[in-house]
């Protein structure tokens, strides 16, 4: 079974391109129903179970409580490494065919309000020179690009192309796409390097975004920086940099953007709409971005 797992870890890797991040997910997952196998029946394989093994997993992560949506990411890990092995006629059905996926309450994502993401970037003190430069950047990125914090934190200083005011972003499943850049942002950007090329870099290769001492920020350092600024100014419950990127695409939706060019610009490549604008003229889509977006105002 070993190999096939491994076979497995090799095929969401090497074929879906999904990222080390997501692969290790999904193998944690198909290690913990492993375990759960072993202990209550006596079963070394997870090739060949029955559904009432997984509906035990099922009751037993459920009394532990587990989030219906923590659940059905694991099963959906369960899903995907039975079709991987009916892919390779391991299997000939897989045990998980017939089940329905846990309902799950609907949350609504509350967006920042214009005026407090204004605070923020025109009104609240930041630290002086390099820390202050650096974090007004990342939230102004956040709301003028929509990028996703995994994508901020990939960027490096090639990723700019200062003559055309574009960023090359790399997102989910290595996919590149291209998003304008609002003037305001090109010059922090401009000022943010001079000064992060003064500084002596430790492992963080050609990072865009380091710490003080040179080394490449982590997911927890982006999250608390957008939670401990935003907590100056808005009350709501959950602020971070997912919010920020809902707040880029309600905000632009707000001034008249087209919903497909909003789409395209957040790489929602899967959705069935965005593909209206697969082959869109860069032009135009740097024009409408322009044209909505409040912070280009400022």
């Amino acid at each position: 079974m070993q190999s096939n797992l491994n076979a497995f870890q090799d095929y969401l890797h090497m074929q879906k391109n999904y990222s080390l991040h997501t692969v290790k997910a999904y193998m944690k997952d198909l290690e913990d129903f492993e375990a759960f196998n072993q202990l209550h029946f006596e079963q070394d394989s997870i090739d060949f179970v029955d559904y009432p093994q997984i509906r035990s997993w099922i009751v037993s992560l459920i009394d532990n409580n587990l989030s219906t949506t923590s659940v059905n990411r694991k099963i959906s890990s369960l899903k995907s490494y039975y079709k991987f092995l009916l892919r390779i006629k391991v299997i000939e059905k897989s045990p998980l065919l017939k089940h329905k996926a846990l309902k799950t309450p609907k949350k609504v994502q509350i967006p920042f309000s214009e005026k407090e993401v204004d605070l923020v970037l025109n009104q609240i003190q930041y630290p002086d020179g390099f820390e202050g430069c650096r974090d007004k950047l990342i939230i102004d990125l956040f709301y003028t690009t929509g990028i996703r914090r995994a994508e901020l934190l990939s960027l490096t200083v090639q990723s700019i192309d200062f003559s055309q005011s574009l960023l090359k972003v790399i997102g989910k499943r290595n996919k590149e796409r291209i998003v304008p850049l609002l003037p305001i942002v090109k010059n922090q950007l401009e000022s943010y390097i001079l000064q992060r090329n003064k500084i002596q870099l430790i492992n963080a290769e050609q990072s865009l975004f380091v710490t003080q001492n040179g080394v490449k920020l982590n997911n927890t350092f982006v999250y608390r920086l957008i939670n401990h600024y935003f907590s100056n100014v808005s009350e709501k419950v959950k602020k971070s940099p997912h919010i920020l990127r809902h707040t880029f695409a309600t905000h632009l939706l707000n001034n008249g953007a087209d919903l497909n060019s909003v789409k395209e610009l957040l790489g929602h490549s899967s959705l069935a709409s965005t593909q209206v604008y697969t082959h869109s003229n860069l032009a135009e889509l740097k024009k409408i971005y322009l044209e909505a977006h409040p912070r280009n105002s400022k």
